[in-house]
This record gives C-alpha cells, structure tokens and sequence, in this order.
C-alpha cells in the first residue's frame, strides 16, 4: 500500500505484522475466485455529492438510496435485495442494494438492453438538480468501487481511480444555457488477473472503471427487445412532460497483471506525499524546540530553584521569591465543579485509549477498506469496551478531588457525554429523514446503538468507577493551607483567554494538513488510509499538547496563579476552537451548501468533532500538567 511507502519508519512494524499474517486472510477480505462464465455480482450503492470541476465545490451533503422513487433507475426481477453491512458502514450513510445487471467473468457485452423506464415532470426536476449539483453514482463488483480512470495535471502518465462516476452531464450549444443530461449507457470495463500456479482457470477481480454516456438509443425487437446504441445524441429529461428513457451497457474484460493483494492501490492516491512529509517535519520541529524549552525549565531553571530552596533554614523567617514555591500551600486545593472536571477526564481518557488503539489497528491492516465502514465499527466497539477505562479515571481523579457524591459520578460519567454526542446525533439525522436521505440512520440502528450503550459501556462504566473508589486517593506531597493565598494582578498572557488563544494554535499546526485529508475524506467521500502518518501526527499532538502546556502552567505558578486545574485543561483544550475555525473556512471555500439541511449538518457535525476534540486535548493537557506538579512540588523539603 502506498501509506507503506510513505512511511518507511514505519516499515519493520509493518514487516511483523507481514510476517504475521501471510499465511492467512483478514476476516471479510480474503479474495473470490471465479471461473470463467461465473456470474459477478454487481451491487449498487448510495448517491453522493461530488465537487464540481467548474467550481471546485460540492453543493450538497445529502445523499440518496439507488433506488430513489424518482429516479427511476432499473430494478431486477422480485425486486432489489438489501447486502448486508456493518455497523459502521450504515451509520457513514451506505446502502448497498442488488442491481439487475449480469456480469459473467470473461465474458464480453455490446450494448445490452438493461430496461426502459419513464420520468415524469417531477421527477426530471429532481433528477436534474441532481445532475446540476454533480451527483455521482456509486457501483460495488466483487467488493471494489466502480470508479472513473483519473490523471493528474499535468501528467497524463500518472492514472488512478476516482470513486463513483456522473449520474449526468451538459450540454451546450453555445447560444443558450447549458442544459442537463441524464448519463443512460454504462460502459463497464473490469480489469481481472488469472490466478498463478492453478490447473483450472480461476481469475480475481482487481479493477472496475464505469465510462458513462448520455444516448438517445432505439429500441427493437419484439418479445427479445434489443437496443441500438449508435444514435450518440444526448438525453435530455423535460421538464415539461414525460420522458422515455433506455438503460444499456456494455461489458469488457481486460486482463491485467495487478494481482489481488495490490488491487486497491490506484483508489488510494496521493496526489503528492511531498506535502505529508513537509507536514512532518515542520511538526517535528515544532515537538523539538517545545521540548528544548520544556527540558531547559526542568533541568536548568527548576533544578536551581529546588537546589537552593532546601538549602534554606525553613525555621528562620526566610521570604523566598520564587512565585511558585509560594503558592505550595494551595495549589491542590480542590478545583471548583471537580464532578464536571472529573467527567471530562474520564471520557477524555475513554476517547485517548480509543483514538490510539484505532490508529494502532487500522496501521496494522487491520481495518482494510475493502471492509466497508470497518473503521467506524471499531472505533464504536472500542469506545465501548474502554468504558472501565472511562469510569475508573472519573472516580479516582473525583476521589482525590476530595469528592464525595461519588453516585452521582458513577451515574453521570457515562451519560453527561455519550448523551450530548448521541443527543446531536439524534437531532442531526432528523434533518437526514425530512430530505429523504439514504445517510439517514434507520430505527433499529439507533435501537442497537442505545442497546450497546446501556448493555455493554455502562456496566464497564460502573464497574470502573467502583474500582476506581476502591483505590488509595492520590496523596498531594505537601499540606493545603486552611485559608486561600491572595493572587496578585497577572500578566496579559497569562490571562484565561489570552494563554488559551496562544497556546492552542500549537497543537493545531501539528494536526492540520492530516486534518484537511480528513475532513476531505469525510465530506468528498474518499478512502482515507494515510494511517502511517496519522500515527505519527497523533503522537506529535500528544506531546505538543503536553509540553505547551507544562511550560504555560510553570509561568502561572511563577506568577503566584494556583488555579491551575481547569487551566490547563482549557488551554490545551483550546486546539479546539482552531479545529472549528479551520471547518467554518473550508465551510466558506470549498463548499457552496444552498439547502439548510446540509448546512446544519456541515456545522453540526464540526461542532462534535470539535467538542470531542476538546475533550481530548484538554485531558492530554491536564494530566501532564498534574504529573509535572506533583513531581516539582515533591522535590521540595516543607517544614
């Protein structure tokens, strides 16, 4: 795979994990073996938005099921049977469906009659704005996307597959506006490799490209109808009346010497892995120079300070200057809400753990793309299986909080946030089912994911947390103060809104470009695969968004600031706000959403990812800044 390639520090965990799994297939994604004349099947998917090659932008977010009412696609004998999918696969808005088209392996088609059906006037304005908004069609044979053939500008030699191909295109004669046309004859073009050191001959599947056409084919015959696909001009729905139209294809078998385990890597495209490499090495330098600084302060400046501070003679009245040696006696005071703190920390650990082992499985190959939705799957059973992790984390932090409505923290971990995330969920595909959408999450799927969440996440939760309250409390090293210390005027850095601003920016930079082939990959409908770098991007945020905020929490116990518990969860909290930012731009520069719909989910969306992301970083941040804490204030000797 090419994220192989373009990972070679990567390379000996992935020659393990080679090694490993040679002699055996990955569940769901070992290959099938047809013999000449066999029948390939040849499912249909969803319609998807694509972006416009003259704006560049997509117009829409909301897809729709194959078999739409008005679209009036053709449906084989007894009627589409549904293919069964993953968890993850329904919830990303797939609906895989049979299709009445007959491919037998080997076997070469001309022009086949596939059926005839009638638009009627609401339906060619449907279909239109469809074609209009760039619609694609999207096609499953033998487990791989029909896609279409692909170059990049500026070398032709360089082809790969782009997923889907047009539902319709234009027509223009120069003299009026363009006018749509509906794509009605599928020229399919499958590429197959015959299977070495085998006596009979047995072939696999290893590409599928679909070369669309608008024709306005005569039909004959009388019981055996056959088409006429000569007739090249275009079909145009009106809007005015009915319109009859003719579905053909055509089938051509190409054998090639792709072999099965390589058959995904023109759908997988980096357009140039120079970027990613920039990428990384600009947030490499980043982590180095944030970790000079932060090894400067503790091994230089902090060693000092300890050095000489128990040299002194605490029994002599002795005012030592050094601010954050002066607030010692209240810096584990208690923070204010700890039951809101203690949530977020145990859910932000919940969803560390998830994103780590999700990223560690999808690199290992696991979580192949030719197992649809399998990505989304995991990251659910794993969020799940992780609520011990979740409970036990909430209550322990709650305990050494000095908490002591610990029902209430076993209750509402495991509901405050699930409950906002699965509540804006529910809200969001509400406006899914009003457009009529195929992304719109069925009953039963929302049934089974409540199900997993009350049968599976909270007893883990529960259990915990009960753990977690059973365990020793951590001990601050020095005494608290019965009565708080005055906190002198801060600087205008040091300041809420201020610190956070600055500070966030960093672990941003570390994730962006990562970012933006992600969020292509969620709203353009791409396969996102670059794991290799999503490993490394993840670990550099880990330990940006720890060394940033140690050295801004060292500055605020200089200044005599000892309300650094939800500081330093906001401030590492605060890459946030830039992730949100970052969508509401691509909001505004690559997208052109004219329905409400689509931009009430375009937002919805980004402000729960968001969120989460908040949570995540906010937790990476509060839990170095409390180990760099306790470890300088148990260094020094207090009377």
């Amino acid at each position: 795979m090419k994220w192989f390639r373009s990972s070679p520090s990567l390379a000996a965990l992935i020659a393990l994990r080679a090694s490993l799994s040679a002699a055996f297939y990955l569940p769901g994604v070992a290959p099938t073996d047809y013999n000449e004349g066999d029948l390939v099947p040849l499912n249909v998917n969803r319609l998807t938005p694509a972006i416009q090659a003259s704006s560049q932008q997509v117009q829409s977010l909301i897809s729709y099921d194959y078999y739409h009412e008005y679209f009036h696609f053709c449906q084989p004998e007894g009627g589409p049977q549904k293919i069964s999918e993953s968890l993850g696969s329904i919830l990303f808005g797939d609906r895989i469906l049979t299709s009445p088209f007959e491919l037998r392996m080997g076997k070469n088609e001309t022009c086949k009659l596939l059926c005839q059906s009638k638009h009627d006037k609401r339906s060619a304005r449907f279909t239109n704005m469809r074609i209009w908004q760039g619609y694609n069609l999207n096609w499953l044979i033998d487990g791989l996307p029909a896609a279409t053939l692909t170059s990049q500008i500026g070398d032709e030699s360089n082809q790969f597959y782009s997923q889907g191909f047009s539902l319709g295109g234009f027509v223009n004669d120069g003299k009026t506006q363009p006018k749509p046309i509906i794509n009605n004859h599928y020229d399919i073009i499958v590429d197959y490799h015959r299977i070495p050191g085998r006596k009979d001959r047995s072939f696999r599947v290893v590409g599928v490209v679909v070369q669309p056409s608008s024709r306005h084919q005569k039909v004959s015959g009388g019981d055996k109808k056959t088409a006429d696909c000569g007739n090249e001009d275009p079909m145009l729905l009106s809007e005015e009346g009915n319109t009859d139209i003719t579905y053909t294809y055509s089938v051509i078998w190409m054998e090639s010497p792709t072999a099965w385990a390589t058959r995904w890597d023109k759908y997988l495209h980096v357009f140039d892995p120079r970027i990613h490499w920039f990428s990384l090495v600009n947030s490499a330098i980043i982590v180095v120079f944030l970790t000079g600084m932060v090894s400067m302060v503790l091994l230089k400046t902090l060693r000092k300070d300890i050095a000489r501070y128990n040299q002194l003679d605490l029994n002599e009245d002795v005012q030592e200057d050094s601010g954050w040696k002066l607030v010692h006696g209240d810096v584990f005071r208690p923070p204010k809400n700890p039951m809101l703190l203690s949530i977020f920390l145990g859910s932000g650990a919940q969803i560390f753990f998830m994103t780590g082992v999700t990223i560690l499985f999808a690199l290992l190959g696991f979580l192949s793309p030719s197992g649809r939705g399998s990505l989304a799957t995991a990251m659910i059973i794993f969020y799940t299986l992780l609520g011990f992790v979740g409970g036990y984390t909430s209550a322990r932090v709650y305990k050494s909080f000095g908490g002591e409505s610990w029902r209430k923290n076993i209750l509402f971990t495991p509901i405050f946030i699930p409950g906002v995330v699965f509540g804006t969920f529910f809200f969001l595909n509400f406006f899914l089912i009003w457009k009529g959408s195929s992304g719109a999450v069925p009953l039963w799927t929302m049934i089974a994911l409540v199900c997993i969440w009350f049968v599976i996440s909270l007893p883990l939760s529960f259990a915990g947390s009960w753990f977690g309250f059973r365990a020793p409390a951590f001990e601050a090293p020095v005494r608290t103060n019965q009565i708080p210390r005055q906190i002198p005027e801060q600087a205008l850095y040091l300041k809420p809104l201020p610190s956070m601003l600055l500070v966030g920016i960093l672990p941003f930079g570390a994730i962006f470009v990562e970012l933006y082939f992600i969020m292509s990959s969620i709203w353009f409908h791409r396969v996102y695969y670059m794991f290799g770098f999503l490993f490394v991007c993840y670990g550099i945020m880990i330990i940006t968004c720890s060394t940033v905020t140690i050295l801004m929490i060292y500055f605020l116990l200089c200044s005599e600031n000892y309300h650094w518990h939800w500081r330093a969860f906001f401030i590492s909290g605060a890459s946030a706000f830039y992730v949100i930012l970052n969508a509401f731009i691509y909001w505004l520069s690559k997208l052109s959403l004219g329905g409400l719909a689509s931009n009430v989910l375009y937002l919805g969306y980004s402000l729960l990812i968001g969120f989460l992301f908040f949570i995540l970083t906010g937790t990476i941040g509060f839990f170095s800044s409390w180990v760099f804490v306790r470890k300088i204030y148990a260094s020094i000797k207090i009377d």
